[in-house]
């Protein structure tokens, strides 16, 4: 078991703000970043046929050795990324085709950071979070939002999230 988070960025672009958030949020030696656009990720379909060059079990099994989870994503239109939103759709894997493998994410502590230009998250933005986290039986811990203006200022509210990481490592670790 790793006990570096590992961090999910869904942003559309390699230079995003969500990316430069994430630096800012921890430095690259304390987490092991994932970002979906090194990936091929198949849109979901029900046939659970994808091509050869699809990724997203290999996702899953760089992410299955670290027991936080961070999934990162701007805001755009309300809601998720649209490329952290394919990886949403693509869980439904795990519960179909991959069961085993699903069966694995269960105990895994999640949490959420989000960028955006507004002054705050629009309303029920964190729930697709909240319950994805319990439908794999992981507890969903907190969310972190930031405008993009505000990505190197420090604030009390960065402050608390990263010390909610920081205090559920050391109760996973006992």
């Amino acid at each position: 078991m790793d006990n570096k988070p590992a961090v999910i960025i869904g942003s559309a672009r390699r230079d995003s703000d969500t990316k430069k958030l994430v630096e800012v949020l921890f430095p690259e030696s304390d987490v092991k970043v994932l970002d979906l656009l090194d990936y091929k990720l198949d849109a979901y379909n029900y046939s659970g046929a994808y091509s050869t060059e699809d990724q997203f079990l290999q996702i899953v099994e760089e992410l299955l050795p670290h027991q936080q989870l961070i999934f990162a994503t701007p805001v755009y239109w309300y809601s998720m990324s649209g490329l952290l939103k394919t990886f949403f759709d693509r869980l439904t894997d795990l519960v179909t085709v991959q069961k085993t493998i699903g069966r694995k994410l269960a105990g895994k502590e999640t949490f959420m950071v989000a960028v955006g230009a507004e002054n705050e998250l629009p309303l029920g933005f964190e729930k697709p979070f909240e319950l994805t986290s319990d439908y794999f039986d992981m507890t969903y811990r907190k969310g972190y939002y930031c405008q993009t203006k505000e990505i190197h200022i420090p604030t009390e509210g960065r402050a608390l999230f990263l010390k909610e990481i920081k205090r559920t490592q050391k109760i996973l670790k006992t």
